[in-house]
């Protein structure tokens, strides 16, 4: 029998429009001509609620706003993972957790001091995280076999320099922006990289946590004018990109906006800094303590960092428009993780993560709702019906498998399900997850499962000193995670055991390993 979603892969597949089968037909499906223009703009620590769309009151976003009026929101969208490398690892090859080749972050430190920045500046080899295996195919390569071209800006972190594990060799024909996370630990950096070579800012040598003079004034603004300098690496980046897409609009393309904002430090452009200065009033200066750079304005420079991302998203959307490319592209706004809570944040302040918690243990880091969901936004003129929105249930792991439906490139080994169904206005074609998977080695060790409603988060797998933690939830009446149910509910326990035993497999890098799990000792999540 001819199902819907088959009639669905023939109309985004055929080199031939079939317009009578599709319920809402795809004018601009794949081919080598006629493909959608793709545009991926994944913000760093952004949380749930920091997007007026998504109910943020202090922080003006009126340009990805006005995107979200434009297409779809996703209300129950997670990361894959609750910090940066991972979740960027997942989301190019469509892996969950358990089976995922990069699980947390992982510096390389047997390198040498690769923390040490003015020695990484010096000496390249120092740069980078762990390199992913040549065997591990990003999708933008599989968006190359299918013609088109494919860019990035932003921050990497999935391999260093002088490997095989780089943007140019992971399927991205252009690439400007950070290799190393550790050195976008400042937005005003020595050198940025152009595919494989450095490209020099000439900014001065300021290493990511340099506290402010001895006996300086905390409240003097030129206490702080060591962290304003020269070129301000997101605008840079900007540039870059925009140079990309005017270069490459006569043909589908696909990038990668991988923007380091709102991520730590704090440090944006004087104009939007002294907008929210006016708007918040006086503030405590921070100086440092909780690390990255000092500010005399913390909540407006963090403010100020996401409304100038705001401002070129903005400036991204009028540029389509103006150019006749907005109506053949999709464009998806989204976050890596949750957001932080270091470096002089305030996401309580703020209400950063919405109904889910901003405080340490609740946001980044966390496989906590607070740190592991995200806002989404995804637009597409004619195709996604616009001011819509959805309670689907997805993962970034699924982007792999709905940009190989509207693009027709063949995937390989996936854990995601394409949502292209919701977003053309069928969500009843969409087959459903029957459960999101996360296992993270970090702070502590962590699992947990979504099933439906229901989610059982294991703690401190790691910490021989406390017990793991075995916690179930249910998202529908308990959405801030705060009363435990898993003694009431013993058989969604036993259903998640299942899950666990089928889905894990061990990490390949000792880094990435949960001993507790790696030894077999946890034999299911109820023990």
């Amino acid at each position: 029998m001819i199902t819907l979603k088959m009639i669905r892969k023939l109309c985004l597949g055929s080199l031939i429009f079939i317009q009578v089968a599709c319920k809402k037909p795809v004018d601009t499906a794949h081919s080598l001509v006629q493909g959608p223009n793709i545009i991926y703009i994944l913000a760093d620590d952004l949380g749930y609620g920091e997007l007026g769309a998504y109910g943020q009151k202090l922080i003006e976003t009126p340009n990805i706003d006005a995107l979200a009026a434009d297409g779809m929101m996703f209300t129950q969208h997670y990361s894959s993972a609750p910090v940066c490398a991972p979740a960027r690892y997942m989301l190019m090859t469509g892996s969950h957790s358990g089976h995922a080749f990069i699980r947390g972050n992982d510096e390389w430190s047997e390198r040498g001091e690769v923390w040490n920045f003015k020695a990484a500046v010096k000496d390249a080899s120092l740069e980078g995280q762990r390199p992913v295996p040549d065997s591990v195919i990003f999708f933008p390569q599989l968006l190359k076999d299918v013609g088109y071209t494919t860019g990035m800006s932003g921050k990497w972190g999935l391999g260093a320099p002088q490997t095989n594990s780089i943007p140019t060799r992971k399927g991205f024909d252009f690439f400007f922006g950070y290799n190393c996370q550790r050195q976008a630990h400042t937005y005003y950096p020595v050198h940025l990289y152009h595919n494989e070579n450095r490209v020099f800012l000439g900014n001065d040598t300021i290493p990511p946590g340099t506290k402010l003079p001895e006996n300086a004034d905390p409240n003097d603004p030129e206490s702080y004018s060591n962290y304003t300098l020269k070129s301000y690496a997101p605008e840079v980046m900007f540039r870059e990109m925009m140079n990309f897409i005017e270069t490459n609009r006569d043909n589908p393309f696909f990038f990668y906006w991988a923007s380091p904002i709102p991520h730590n430090p704090i440090q944006a452009p004087p104009k939007w800094v002294a907008y929210y200065q006016e708007k918040f009033g006086e503030e405590e200066p921070y100086t440092g303590q909780k690390g990255y750079f000092p500010h005399i304005s913390p909540r407006a420079g963090y403010a100020a960092q996401i409304s100038y991302l705001d401002e070129n998203v903005g400036k991204l959307v009028a540029y389509l428009k103006r150019s006749g490319l907005y109506e053949n592209t999709i464009i998806v706004f989204t976050s890596d993780n949750g957001v932080t809570y270091s470096g002089g944040t305030d996401g309580e302040f703020f209400n950063s993560s919405g109904p889910f918690g901003e405080v340490y243990g609740k946001g980044k880091g966390f496989v906590y709702e607070g740190g592991i969901r995200v806002p989404m936004i995804v637009s597409w003129p004619g195709h996604v019906e616009a001011g819509s929105s959805t309670d689907l249930i997805s993962a970034q792991y699924d982007v792999y498998a709905t940009l190989a439906e509207i693009t027709g490139f063949e995937p390989g080994d996936n854990d995601g399900i394409s949502f292209l169904p919701t977003l053309l206005g069928d969500p009843e074609g969409n087959e459903l997850h029957d459960f999101l998977y996360w296992e993270f080695p970090e702070y502590g060790g962590q699992v947990a499962i979504r099933m439906g409603p229901w989610k059982v988060i294991r703690r401190n797998l790691k910490n021989e000193k406390i017990a793991a933690t075995l916690e179930l939830y249910n998202l529908d009446s308990d959405p801030e995670e705060a009363l435990n149910v898993a003694e009431q509910h013993p058989e969604i326990i036993e259903k998640a055991a299942a899950i666990f035993k089928a889905e894990h497999q061990d990490a390949a890098t000792e880094n990435f390993r949960i001993p507790v799990i790696s030894n077999g000792l946890l034999s299911d999540l109820g023990q």
